[in-house]
Order: structure tokens, then C-alpha cells, then sequence
């Protein structure tokens, strides 16, 4: 086995009064040039141990002030189960909402079964807390299953999908989620606040007409300030006498 770098050790040292409590959010550390004679490392060991501790998330770096623990964000935990959940953003307020008309393409034609330039309406919204987005969520349907209806994202926007569906006699019988990471991208960040590029947690969530995709969306939050809360139901099997 290679022998650890110096710098991880350096960081575990430094992350397990983190960790503990023993060191409290917004409490500074020590400067580079201290933790380095402390641990007898040169500094560039302390720079990089410090470093990865920024990249856990757990230390920040205030440019001419140096590094504190960092406050834990606020966690936002969104119920992905529920019928009347809608988008999964209950507990957030909703900002920046807007409906528009859009063509499919690629990877969306394809979550729809759609050919290529299909008409779909968009529905985009941002989920805050506390005046600050944590959340971006975006849904697209086919028009031509609601567009003059009275019951499109257009003229009923307060209205959750399934309601909508179900007033043209489109039921919808099954959900289908998949959850992963990717960066995030540029329109999204305008809306976050955050720099492009940065991994985030996203949903694709995609609702079902007798096998046929009706509603599919994108609900992308940041990994440290959003849980996804599933309740899964238990079925056990009938004990049969052998």
C-alpha cells in the first residue's frame, strides 16, 4: 500500500474537530504558515490540506482573512412521492414563474416520444426559502394535449399536472423518476445564483398515459441544500408451511 499524502493526513487531522463539534461554524483556523510549523510540514502541505477541506465544503476561504469553518447551508427536503407533491418543491416559495411555447429536440423529443420540433409548452419555475433560490424546476407537455382546452399551463398555471391531464380524460397511471449529477448549466445559474459548472443534484421526472410519456421535468438543486424523501411501501411475502 502507497503511504499516504501528507496533506491527507494534515486534513483528516483538521476535519475531525470539525467533524465533533469542537470547532464551531464561523471559528477560524489556524494560518497556513502556523499549521504548517504545528504539524512540522512545509506550507504548501498546509495549503493543500486546507484546500480539500474547501472542497468538502467544510472550510471556507475569506479572500485576506483567511479559513473558517464553514456554517452548514439549510437542507430543503422535497417529498418525491406524494400524489399532490406536483413539482417536489412544496416547502419552497415560487418565483419566477413563467410558461412559454417551445419545440422539442433531442434528449426532450426523446423523454416524450416526440419527433423533432414537436410543439411543447415549457413551465419553469424557482423554488426559494428565505428570499434565496434553492431549487430550479422545469416541465414540458406536448400542446397538443391541452392547447385550447382551458386546462394548458397557459390558462390554468395554478393547477398541478395531474389535475390538468385529467380534465381532457388523460389519467395519468405511472411515475418514473431518475436521479443523478451533472453541471450545472448557464440559464439555471442566472436563476441559483451560482457559477456555472458546479455539480448538482437533478430529477427527471416523467409522467405515464397507458405507456405513453405526457409530462416529463427537471427539478435541479444543489447537492449540499437538497434531499430527495422517498416513502416506500414494504410488502412481505405470504410465510407458506413447508
Amino acid at each position: 500500500m502507497e503511504p499516504q499524502p501528507r496533506y491527507v493526513w494534515m486534513a483528516e487531522l483538521l476535519r475531525r474537530p470539525i467533524l465533533s463539534g469542537e470547532l464551531a461554524p464561523g471559528d477560524r483556523l489556524p494560518s497556513r504558515s502556523r499549521l504548517a510549523r504545528a504539524y512540522d510540514v512545509s506550507e504548501q502541505v498546509s495549503r493543500h490540506a486546507l484546500r480539500l477541506l474547501v472542497d468538502e465544503g467544510l472550510v471556507e476561504a475569506r479572500p485576506g482573512a483567511g479559513y473558517f469553518v464553514r456554517t452548514p447551508p439549510d437542507v430543503h427536503r422535497f417529498p418525491r412521492t406524494d400524489r399532490f407533491s406536483g413539482a417536489g418543491v412544496g416547502p419552497l416559495h415560487t418565483a419566477e414563474y413563467d410558461v412559454a411555447t417551445e419545440k422539442a429536440a433531442g434528449s426532450l423529443a426523446r423523454r416524450l416520444v416526440l419527433q423533432e420540433g414537436a410543439a411543447v409548452f415549457r413551465t419553469r419555475s424557482v423554488g426559494t426559502a428565505e428570499g434565496e433560490p434553492v431549487a430550479v424546476h422545469t416541465a414540458w407537455e406536448p400542446t397538443s394535449l391541452t392547447k385550447g382546452t382551458l386546462r394548458s399551463p397557459l390558462d390554468a398555471p395554478e393547477a398541478g399536472v395531474l389535475d390538468r391531464l385529467a380534465g381532457v380524460g388523460v389519467s395519468v397511471d405511472r411515475v418514473v423518476e431518475e436521479v443523478g449529477v451533472r453541471p450545472l448549466r448557464a440559464p439555471e445559474a442566472a436563476s441559483l445564483r451560482l457559477p456555472p459548472g458546479r455539480p448538482m443534484l437533478v430529477v427527471e421526472r416523467t409522467h405515464y398515459s397507458q405507456g405513453r410519456p405526457v409530462e416529463t421535468s427537471d427539478l435541479v438543486g444543489s447537492v449540499d441544500q437538497c434531499r430527495l424523501v422517498y416513502r416506500l411501501g414494504l410488502t412481505r411475502p405470504r410465510w407458506r408451511r413447508p
